[in-house]
């Protein structure tokens, strides 16, 4: 399976974006989702993950509260709503497919799109 994500963007702090992470050449719904992200200088760090089904999610500490993960599978897509944005959450935001159960360590996924870059200005 190929993914693709997208709808990165510059947005002021308190501001809003959609991450979109879309499949070809497979059904995302077979798949678990991880959202990553990785800041200049940084490791890239678990943001949060969706099981197969739609029906658990879990979100790292930073972003509880602020961001949802969600699936449309008749879309092929699983989104990142991210609110309240903050500085601290610049990155290169990345999608990632495996048939583990929801892991949060990067290793463990064995699909990954490209990246999509967020900047939050202050």
């Amino acid at each position: 399976v190929q993914l693709q994500a997208s709808g990165g963007g510059l947005v002021q702090a308190g501001g809003s974006l959609r991450l979109s992470c879309t499949a070809s050449g497979g059904t995302l719904s077979n798949y678990a989702v991880g959202w990553f992200r990785q800041a200049p200088g940084k490791e890239r760090e678990f943001v949060a993950a969706v099981n197969w089904g739609g029906s658990t999610t879990s979100y790292d500490d930073s972003v509880k509260g602020r961001f949802t993960i969600s699936r449309d599978s008749a879309k092929n897509t699983v989104y990142l709503q991210m609110h309240s944005l903050k500085p601290e959450d610049t990155a290169v935001y990345y999608c990632a497919a495996t048939y583990s159960f929801m892991p949060t360590i990067a290793r463990h996924y064995t699909y990954w799109g490209q990246g999509t870059q967020v900047t939050v200005s202050s």
